[in-house]
Formats: C-alpha cells, structure tokens, sequence
C-alpha cells in the first residue's frame, strides 16, 4: 500500500451532494472506519450509502463493527446503496 489516497469520501460527498456530516471512503467498499457523526456515508468508486442515524447504522446486519467495519461484500451489494458512477 503506497498510502497515496485514491479519493476520499469528503471531496465525493460534495461532489455527489449526499449531505453527510461523516463521509468515508474505500475503494473495495468493504473496509472502513466507524461512523461517528451522522447522517454518516460510505462511498467506493460508484455510489455511496447513507444512514441517515445511528440506531440505522448499527442496526445494519450488513455491517460488522468494530474497530474497524466490514461490509460484507461491499457496500454495493447493500439495500439503499446509491450507484452514481
């Protein structure tokens, strides 16, 4: 990992006008760090999903969180995922 950032969830969630306080990129949309502000949103190269409060998020049974938060086959695969690209 050559630690140059591809992207980045702020600059996408401008861009893309989701309106998220906490905006988090990956490229794989699989691997992320915890949302702390909300409406939080996870971004990969082709869309984001947005959840709009905490009790949403951490009710996903899509997601494991812990120290960090795997999507489970990626966010794209999720219900409410928003492909834009």
């Amino acid at each position: 990992m050559s630690g140059v950032r591809t992207d980045s969830g702020r600059r996408l969630n401008k861009q893309w006008g989701v309106g998220a306080q906490h905006a988090l990129y990956h490229k794989d949309g699989s691997w992320y760090m915890p949302l702390e502000r909300f409406p939080g949103a996870y971004f990969d190269p082709y869309g984001y999903i947005l959840f709009r409060t905490q009790k949403e998020y951490k009710g996903s049974s899509h997601l494991s969180i812990g120290m960090r938060v795997q999507a489970r086959g990626g966010i794209s695969r999720m219900p409410g995922y928003h492909q834009v690209k």
